[in-house]
């Protein structure tokens, strides 16, 4: 393939632009805040689990408590009742009597056991209450963090973003002054080569492999025209020559 000397200059001016192209395009796939709001959506939804299992105790709890305070009351009103009975002289008989007086122990012995029961339902909604709230707060500051991350990706984005686009549009001014065909196997070399279709040779060094040529292919890459396309014999990449290439 013949290619003039400067197109072939010009296309390790595409080369440059194509890799700060592949770079912009890497850093906008890897925005450290998006791995970051990545991991914390992902703790978000175990708090948010963790969460909605202490609302569901929380509402048990609390339908339990209503239940208990409802049993302690019915047993003093009953206790309230029968005392009520015993106070205002309401029984004569002394049998009768004396199986009140016995009923009201026993009313009493049932609050107590019913208190008891009332005040450890309580503390156990107000562990679970702590629990909850404290699951929230998380929440609410994993949210306000998470909307942080999207602001910032949105400005990273946005400025990769631009700077893309201008070297795209760079790229693609310096990319007319290569020839079609030359252009063709840039293309397909490079995206056969991670990226890299053609290399300066510069000090005896292809700059795609890094191998050193000898004074034998140099002396073979030196008689070749000015014009002609060489290839790196090591990586096939287009191997363009420069005034640093010491042949």
């Amino acid at each position: 393939m013949k290619a003039d000397p400067s197109a072939q200059l010009h296309l390790l001016d595409v080369q440059e632009l194509d890799s700060r192209a592949d770079t912009l395009r890497h850093k906008l796939r890897s925005i450290p805040e998006a791995r970051e709001l990545e991991e914390l959506t992902r703790r978000r939804r175990e708090v948010d689990d963790a969460a909605r299992d202490h609302r569901i105790e929380v509402a048990d709890l609390t339908a339990e408590q209503k239940r208990a305070d409802a049993d302690v009351e019915q047993v003093k009103a009953r206790r309230t009742r029968d005392q009520g009975m015993v106070d205002g002289g309401g029984i004569s008989d002394p049998k009768a009597l004396e199986r009140m007086l016995g009923e009201l122990q026993s009313l009493e012995r049932r609050i107590t056991s019913l208190e008891d029961t009332e005040i450890e339902v309580m503390e156990r909604l107000e562990t679970a209450e702590e629990a909850l709230a404290q699951r929230e707060a998380e929440l609410a500051e994993m949210d306000a963090r998470a909307a942080e991350l999207r602001a910032a990706i949105e400005s990273s984005a946005g400025t990769l973003q631009t700077e893309l686009e201008q070297v795209e549009a760079e790229r693609y001014a310096v990319a007319l002054d290569v020839p079609d065909d030359l252009r063709a196997l840039y293309e397909k070399l490079r995206a056969n080569k991670g990226g890299t279709g053609a290399a300066a040779l510069r000090r005896r060094e292809c700059g795609g492999c890094r191998l050193t040529l000898n004074a034998s292919d140099l002396a073979i890459i030196a008689r070749k025209p000015a014009d002609e396309v060489v290839r790196c014999e090591e990586c096939d990449r287009i191997l363009v020559r420069t005034e640093e290439s010491g042949l």
